[in-house]
């Protein structure tokens, strides 16, 4: 019988270890090694990574542009190779942790689709791990700035969190007593394609009246995009600033005449506010959590955006005045919130190894290939 205890002690001990799932992510973080370890952040124009202490800090970031999507996974792949070891080459680290924009399953192993890349059912993590060497966690990227605003941001000392990024599209994650909820099948918090006007605005998903197409940033371009092409007075000043190019408007062009004023920009940045708080007064009549986070580019509009959505949220909200109501905020860690996420989501994973056995196949024939010429 001491034997079996001994076995079944030994065991759990492993799978503490090991497992890398919601249930013990909490636990882990008191166990896990306050290590360096390289968080990832691929979006669909951009890969960043950098190198991230226990405590949130970035040590070094290297970023470089997404490879084409029409390119083969291994291309993605080896960029992703060449940053790490380009950080390695001056950092100790001890894991790898990647955002991918796109679904990941629930071993958070393959990348199941990603819109912007061709990864379809992608092994990524086992891939990755093979030549870098060490463990690699691979997660969603909302998912992984959710992590991120709860250990070091906006969410802290949060126990149901919600975050809501704001950038094309509109993604999501669920934070519930220290722990990402992923979902069964891994692809839980796509809140962007929640359907709010049946019949609404075509969506690429191929719904129509997802919530995404009301409030993100491509409602947002879209919107004043078709006022000027309309010649409408309101859109004079806009009109006048990209010199009559409709195409070179963007969300960023919009939120800074907003700030300067421009009342068309206002409307919308309004009207994207709004939707957004009618969203945010669904998830809470669903979820119930205590606050919500709101990241993502469109984010950088502050009260512009998020005044007008907690107008609407307070509006729409099912039991106002007779319920308490979550706290709505503003993202605090930025674009780097991701990788920082995935960093430290990593270190869940991570193992001390000693430098010498970390050095990768690949980099000796680097180096090779260097030394032959």
């Amino acid at each position: 019988m001491s034997m079996y205890r001994d076995r079944v002690h030994r065991g759990s001990a492993r799978a503490t270890v090991l497992r890398t799932v919601g249930t013990r992510e909490r636990r882990s973080l008191l166990t896990a090694p306050r290590v360096p370890t390289v968080g990832i952040d691929i979006g669909g124009t951009k890969v960043m990574a950098g190198v991230v202490d226990a405590d949130g800090a970035i040590l070094e970031k290297v970023r470089t542009e997404t490879p084409d999507k029409s390119k083969s996974p291994r291309v993605v792949e080896d960029t992703i190779t060449e940053l790490v070891l380009d950080l390695s080459d001056r950092h100790d680290v001890h894991a790898v942790g990647i955002g991918a924009a796109g679904w990941v399953d629930a071993d958070r192993s393959k990348v199941l689709f990603a819109p912007h890349l061709n990864w379809r059912n992608e092994p990524l993590r086992d891939r990755l791990a093979g030549r870098l060497a060490v463990p690699v966690m691979v997660d969603n990227d909302a998912n992984t700035a959710a992590w991120a605003e709860w250990r070091f941001g906006a969410g802290r000392g949060q126990d149901h969190l919600v975050m809501i990024t704001l950038g094309t599209g509109i993604g999501g994650a669920i934070l519930e007593d220290g722990a990402v909820k992923r979902g069964k099948y891994g692809v839980a918090g796509e809140f962007g394609h929640m359907q709010v006007v049946p019949g609404g605005h075509r969506c690429p998903c191929g719904n129509r009246g997802c919530w995404e197409q009301y409030s993100s940033g491509n409602a947002l371009v879209r919107e004043a995009r078709e006022l000027a092409a309309a010649d409408s007075p309101v859109a004079y000043n806009i009109i006048e600033r990209v010199g009559g190019r409709i195409g070179d408007i963007t969300g960023p062009l919009i939120t800074e005449l907003a700030r300067e004023g421009d009342a068309m920009c206002v409307e919308l940045l309004q009207e994207i506010g709004q939707w957004l708080g009618v969203g945010i007064a669904n998830l809470a009549a669903a979820l119930d959590p205590s606050c919500f986070v709101i990241g993502g580019g469109v984010s950088a509009a502050d009260d512009l955006l998020i005044g007008p959505a907690r107008e609407a949220f307070r509006r729409h909200l099912t039991g106002r005045g007779y319920r308490p109501e979550a706290t709505i905020a503003k993202a605090q860690l930025g674009p780097e919130a991701g990788m920082v996420g995935a960093a430290d989501l990593a270190r869940l994973v991570a193992r001390r190894f000693r430098r010498a056995n970390r050095r990768r196949v690949e980099r000796y024939e680097r180096y090779e290939r260097t030394g032959r010429r």
